[in-house]
């Protein structure tokens, strides 16, 4: 294999009419679309209305806006005092936009804290070990395009809509997603 081919994952070599530069690359979308149906199987959703609805991955988010007058750096306080008093652990926090910035690429601010209650994730886990895909909870801090700084996380409740979990575990599981949207509108509001 070519240098080209090696750095291209020999995809031009297996596929002489792959597209150009900017064109959708249908190989890429089938493997997007075979990943969101492996995921959805194993939250028992069904793929075929998953896939008839046009949802995207949009739909499987909950993105917040920051206030007006709301720094980035005040909106990181507010979460991280929030999930203290709602006794979530802050147990990673990775500044994206540095290690790209070191690596010479310009990036504008991402950000990615993780937050933790253990002894939910456990339980969660020992029903299923699927749920470990979702751990820690995530929420993101980005910077749009235009400059607009917002949260995104991923979407629990509709995570927990195709669980089957026992009510007592479907009601931590929920205490689990009001603390992480908790936790994102202390951040979005800059409630210190």
């Amino acid at each position: 294999m070519n240098k080209q081919s090696a750095a291209t994952g020999g995809l031009r070599d297996a596929h002489p009419a792959a597209p150009a530069k900017g064109e959708p690359n249908p190989m890429r979308i089938k493997s997007l679309l075979l990943t969101v149906a492996f995921l959805a199987s194993l939250l028992g959703a069904p793929c075929a209305t998953f896939a008839a609805e046009g949802s995207s991955i949009s739909d499987t988010v909950l993105k917040m806006p920051l206030a007006d007058g709301v720094s980035m750096d005040d909106a990181v306080d507010s979460m991280k005092l929030r999930a203290n008093s709602l006794n979530f652990k802050l147990v990673a926090h990775l500044p994206l936009y540095k290690e790209l910035q070191a690596m010479g690429v310009e990036s504008k601010r991402i950000e990615i804290f993780q937050f933790c209650d253990a002894r939910i994730a456990k339980e969660m886990v020992t029903y299923n070990p699927d749920f470990s895909a979702y751990l820690p909870c995530r929420i993101t801090l980005i910077e749009d395009a235009d400059g607009k700084p917002w949260l995104v996380t991923l979407d629990l409740g509709k995570v927990l809509q195709n669980a089957n979990l026992s009510p007592e575990l479907q009601e931590k599981a929920e205490q689990v997603r009001d603390n992480i949207q908790s936790i994102m509108e202390a951040g979005a509001n800059g409630d210190l």
